[in-house]
C-alpha cells in the first residue's frame, strides 16, 4: 500500500505541469522565508532611538546565521536529495532510514552550534564587524536565536524532506505558518512588550517551534509512506550519514563561503564608511535576497523532478526540467535589476528613514546589482549538479563566485578607489565572472546528457548517486 502513495507522477506528469506543482509552492514558501528575515528588519530599523544602529547590529549577525544555515543545508539537503532519488527507485526503506538520519544528525549539529556560539558570542561578533555601538544589538539578538537554534535545524531540514517526498503544498503551508504568526509576534514584542531587538528573535524561535511541532507530528504518521519510527526515531548509520553528508556538502560550503564573504564586507564597509555602511549593506542585501530566494524555490521545485527523473533514468526530462528553470530564474532576476535600479528608494524606505542610512543604501544596491540578470542562470546550474550527486562540481561552482572572485575583489577594490564603493562594485565583476564559468560546466553536462538515452547506464557521466 505504501508504494501506492509515493509520487510516481514526477517520472511521468508533463514538466510544465510538475514545475507549477512543486516549484510554485517552493517558490512561495522561499519568498516567504526571505519575508519572514525582512519582517525582522523592517521592525528593527524602526525601533525608537536605536534604529540605525539596530539595523547594523543585526547585520553583523549575517555571518553567524550564515555558519547556522550552512551546517543546516549539509544535513538537510543531503537527506533531501538522497531521499527523493531512492523514492524514485521506489525504494522506500531505505528513504526511511535517510529521515531517521536526518533527525539525529541535526539535534546534533544544532546542539554542537549553540553551545559553541554562546560560550564565544562577544568575540565572534566582533570578529564578523560589530563595534562598541553595534555589539549589544547583534548580542542580544543572537543569543536568543542560538538558543532555539536546534528546532530550527530540525524545522528546515525536515520541511526540505517535506518538499522532496512529493508534499509542497504541506511545505509551503508550514513555511507561511512562520512568516504571518513572526509578523503578527514582533510588533508585540518590540513595542507593546519593549523587548526591543530581543523581542524580534523570541518571536523568530516560538514560530519554528510551532511550525516543528506539526512537523513532527506529520513525520509520526505511520499511514504515510515516509514516515519516522516511534519506537526508534533517533537511528544514526555513519554510512547513511556520510552519503547525505557528501551530496550537502556543495551548498553548506557555499553558506560557509557566504559566512567567510560577509566577514571580508562587514569588515571593509567598517574601515571605510563606518556602521552605517553595514547597515546599508544589511538593507541591500535583505532586498536582493528575496529575489535569490524565489530562484531557490524553483530549485526546490526542480531538485524532486530532477532527482527523481535522474534516479528513474529518464534523462530527457531531466534536461528539461533544467532548461525551463533557468529559464524562469533568468526572468526573476531581471524584475531584481529592474527594482534595484530604479525602484530603490521606496524598497529602502520599508526599512529605514534615516537620511544617511538611507542613501548609502540606495546608492549601494544600484552598484551590487548590476548585472543580477545571470546570477539565476548561475544558481539553478548549480543546484542541478548537486540534485544529481556530481558533488565536486557542486561544490566548485558554488565557491567560485564567493571565494575565488568575490573575496579578492572585496579586498582590494576598496583600497584602489579609496572608499565602500569599491565592496559594492566587487558584485557584478565576481557574477560576471562565476557566470563565464558555470556556463562551460552546463554546456559539458548538457553535452554528456544528450549522448544517454533512456533508461542508459549514467556511469558516462562521471558520478553515480
Amino acid at each position: 500500500m505504501a508504494a501506492q502513495s509515493a509520487p510516481t507522477e514526477l517520472g511521468t506528469k508533463s514538466i510544465n505541469s510538475l514545475i507549477r506543482q512543486y516549484a510554485v509552492p517552493g517558490i512561495i514558501a522561499m519568498t516567504a522565508s526571505s519575508l519572514y528575515n525582512m519582517v525582522d528588519s523592517i521592525f528593527i530599523g524602526h525601533i525608537p532611538q536605536a534604529g540605525a544602529l539596530a539595523i547594523s547590529g543585526l547585520a553583523v549577525t549575517f555571518p553567524l546565521m550564515n555558519i547556522s544555515a550552512a551546517l543546516g543545508t549539509l544535513v538537510g539537503v543531503g537527506a533531501a536529495t538522497m531521499i527523493s532519488v531512492l523514492l524514485g527507485q521506489k525504494n522506500y526503506g531505505t528513504a526511511g532510514k535517510v529521515l531517521s538520519n536526518e533527525v539525529t544528525l541535526n539535534i546534533i549539529v544544532g546542539l554542537v552550534f549553540t553551545v559553541a556560539t554562546l560560550l564565544f558570542m562577544d568575540p565572534i561578533l566582533l570578529f564578523f564587524g560589530a563595534s562598541q555601538n553595534t555589539l549589544p544589538y547583534a548580542r542580544d539578538y543572537m543569543v536568543i536565536i542560538s538558543i532555539g537554534n536546534v528546532f530550527t535545524h530540525l524545522y528546515f531540514g525536515l520541511n526540505s524532506v517535506i518538499r522532496s517526498s512529493g508534499n509542497p503544498r504541506l511545505a509551503m503551508n508550514l513555511t507561511l505558518f512562520t512568516v504571518i504568526s513572526n509578523a503578527i509576534l514582533d510588533p508585540v514584542f518590540i513595542f507593546v512588550l519593549g523587548m526591543g531587538i530581543r523581542g524580534a528573535a523570541l518571536a523568530t524561535v516560538i514560530c519554528q517551534i510551532a511550525a516543528l511541532a506539526y512537523t513532527l507530528y506529520y513525520f509520526f504518521d505511520r499511514k504515510k509512506f515516509l514516515h519516522l519510527d516511534r519506537r526508534r526515531p533517533l537511528q544514526l548509520d555513519w554510512r547513511i550519514a556520510k552519503d547525505s553528508l557528501a551530496i550537502g556538502m556543495g551548498p553548506f560550503l557555499m553558506n560557509l563561503a557566504s559566512c567567510i564573504v560577509v566577514l571580508f564586507i562587514n569588515n571593509q564597509l567598517l574601515k571605510y564608511g563606518g556602521d552605517l555602511a553595514i547597515g546599508a549593506y544589511g538593507i541591500a542585501n535583505r532586498i536582493s535576497f528575496l529575489f535569490a530566494m524565489v530562484v531557490v524555490g524553483f530549485n526546490h521545485g526542480m531538485q524532486p523532478i530532477a532527482g527523481y527523473n535522474y534516479g528513474a533514468r529518464q534523462y530527457s526530462r531531466v534536461r528539461e526540467v533544467y532548461v525551463k528553470t533557468s529559464l524562469w530564474a533568468t526572468a526573476v532576476m531581471t524584475v531584481g535589476f529592474i527594482i534595484s535600479e530604479f525602484l530603490s528608494a521606496p524598497a529602502v524606505s520599508l526599512f529605514t528613514h534615516d537620511p544617511e542610512l538611507t542613501a548609502l543604501a540606495e546608492r549601494g544596491i544600484r552598484q551590487m546589482n548590476i548585472v543580477f540578470p545571470i546570477i539565476g542562470f548561475q544558481m539553478v546550474t548549480t543546484n542541478l549538479f548537486q540534485c544529481l550527486g556530481m558533488v565536486q562540481k557542486s561544490i566548485f561552482l558554488s565557491l567560485t563566485r564567493q571565494l575565488l572572485f568575490l573575496v579578492p575583489c572585496v579586498y582590494i577594490l576598496p583600497s584602489l578607489m579609496g572608499s565602500e564603493a569599491g565592496v559594492w562594485y566587487s558584485f557584478p565583476i565576481s557574477d560576471f565572472l562565476a557566470s563565464v564559468l558555470t556556463a562551460i560546466f552546463a554546456v559539458d553536462l548538457l553535452r554528456k546528457l544528450g549522448h544517454l538515452k533512456d533508461g542508459d547506464d549514467p556511469s558516462i557521466l562521471g558520478s553515480k548517486i
